[in-house]
């Protein structure tokens, strides 16, 4: 798109600007590479990402193209977590994306690298990238490194938990202290299987980041060759014309699936996949995700379920040894092409697995299905997700007593305040895209739970999402909403819920009369909410179909 700024004699005035910027008449000549990076100093995820966007300048300039850094925003999910802040958590998802159109867009440029981290972030700029439809790869910053305490491996989930514990009476607030200090040692993404590194984890199976994208440290010197690479891909992406529309095709897409099947990873994955398809016309529903679930053995059981971290899956031969595995039962196709310009499966077809605790071997998995359920039934109508790789084998199968909270503040109160008891089921609602508005994550009263020691004995059930660092039985995106009507809005404390995970279903045993009458009764709940979150709230569709906005209006 460039060249017509740097040849044509109308365009004397955009290049008299370009020359502003210091660019010689040489580097205009070039084709112009957009650096999109959300660095800041607010994120420890993206604190670093000078470091990577310096790199990959270098690989851009040492290629024959002009490297222009232009921002992206990013918020921290676990700093805005369990306040007002985690609103706008998933709604600027679709900020990002939109700035990403506008400065591409807007400034013509020939091709992007993009250098995200953390949860929406990823997504949104691979909305963007979709959109624009110009040449682009991504790198990420990498994962954190895990903290050490008391000679185990901890991260930013501990720390939830630990409150619980505290409360409880099983830590002492010192001990909190102390673990405050260490879980989170420098920057990078959280240090295990949380939406973050799931999501740069299937950059490599959808074909758009290089191999090792997911799970290189962020303080390690490969994260900076990495990203020189990604810096020497993109100009080479540019001069053959290959854009992310001829990459990420549907069956980059069930690729992504089965990855994350096996990984056990986050279940915001996939919201984030329904989205980014949508931005490409290509059609994901949740009747898709259960049936390559079905098919696909988990083969990673990492952190928050166990103490295995990012580090230690790479070292195990990282994602290419996984996509290895699961190729052998052709549930990978490696013709899907990369930003590499070559198959995916020239990115796995030497890798293999090098320490079998870590990545199970596809004929010793450690489950024959996949990490994430969908659940169906007079409660989802439309579905639910739940991670099952994190869920206690006795919890499978469960029926309990509905306790009704219509925010997530009230939950964690009723927790820590020893108003749950064993055998309850937490319901939370009007949590949703359009209720909450914004669909908060639920890491608070998870943690709460398993710092009560309740998570082997009580449910949690919200039309909101989960983070990736939850675990335990944490039944998420109920659709429809409470705030679409749907039934979670007319669950009543003491009714029945059960639950069935093997088999998908998610029902409220309460007679339809009930429900009828309760609906008469039902009345919209008040908003007072204000700015871009009520435009949003107005626009945004349900968790069923990735919660993005309405395109007609």
């Amino acid at each position: 798109m460039s060249k017509e700024l740097s040849t044509n004699l109308e365009k004397a005035p955009q290049r008299a600007l370009l020359k502003a910027l210091g660019l010689s008449d040489d580097e205009i000549g070039k084709p112009l590479v957009a650096i999109v990076t959300a660095k800041s100093e607010i994120v420890p995820g993206h604190m670093h990402l000078d470091r990577i966007t310096d790199a990959v300048k270098a690989g851009v300039y040492a290629n024959g193209c002009t490297p222009i850094v232009v921002p992206a925003i990013g918020v921290c999910d676990g700093l805005a977590m369990g306040h007002k802040g985690m609103r706008y958590s998933l709604p600027s998802r679709e900020l990002i994306a939109d700035s990403v159109e506008t400065m591409l867009i807007g400034h013509a440029f020939d091709g992007a690298v993009f250098v995200p981290n953390c949860d929406k972030i990823v997504p949104g700029m691979l909305m963007g990238a979709a959109r624009v439809n110009i040449p682009s790869v991504f790198v990420s910053g990498g994962p954190m490194e895990s903290g050490i305490h008391n000679g185990k491996r901890v991260g930013f989930s501990t720390v939830y938990e630990g409150i619980g514990a505290v409360k409880k009476g099983t830590m002492d607030r010192s001990e909190l202290d102390a673990l405050e200090n260490v879980a989170c040692p420098g920057c990078g993404s959280c240090c295990g299987m949380y939406t973050a590194n799931s999501l740069n984890c299937l950059c490599e199976a959808l074909g758009m980041a290089l191999p090792g994208n997911g799970t290189v440290l962020a303080t390690s010197s490969e994260r900076i060759r990495l990203a020189k690479r990604a810096g020497e891909a993109i100009c080479k992406l540019v001069r053959e014309a290959v854009t992310p529309r001829l990459i990420m095709s549907k069956r980059a897409f069930t690729n992504a699936i089965a990855l994350d099947m096996a990984l056990g990873a986050s279940t915001n994955t996939i919201l984030h996949l329904f989205a980014i398809a949508a931005e490409l016309n290509i059609t994901l529903d949740l009747d898709l995700v259960q049936k390559i679930s079905d098919a696909t053995p988990t083969l990673c059981k990492l952190s928050p379920s166990t103490d295995v971290d990012m580090e230690q899956l790479h070292i195990a031969g990282g994602i290419p040894a996984v996509l290895h595995e699961l190729a052998k039962k052709n549930l990978i196709d490696g013709s899907a092409q990369t930003v590499l310009l070559h198959p995916l499966a020239d990115d796995y077809e030497h890798a293999h697995v090098k320490n079998t605790d870590v990545i199970h071997k596809i004929d010793a998995p450690i489950s024959p299905v996949g990490g994430i359920a969908v659940l169906k039934g007079n409660l989802a109508e439309n579905g639910a997700v739940v991670k099952r790789s994190a869920v206690d084998k006795s919890m499978m199968t469960f029926s309990g007593k509905a306790k009704c909270f219509n925010c997530e503040e009230e939950a964690v109160s009723a927790i820590y305040s020893g108003r749950i008891s064993k055998g309850d089921v937490i319901v939370i609602r009007y949590e949703g895209p359009a209720g909450g508005p914004g669909m908060r994550e639920m890491l608070s009263p998870t943690s709460a739970l398993i710092g009560m020691g309740l998570d082997k004995d009580v449910t949690l059930i919200t039309d909101g999402r989960f983070s990736g660092a939850t675990r335990g039985a944490a039944i998420g995106h109920v659709s429809p909403e409470a705030a679409e009507g749907g039934k979670i809005a007319l669950v009543a404390d003491g009714d029945i819920i059960k639950i069935d995970i093997p088999n998908g279903r998610l029902n409220l045993d309460v007679p339809a009369k009930t429900l009828d009458a309760r609906r008469k009764k039902l009345r919209p709940r008040d908003s007072d909410v204000s700015g871009w979150l009520l435009r949003y709230q107005n626009l945004v569709t349900s968790a069923a179909t990735g919660a993005t906005l309405k395109k007609k209006f």
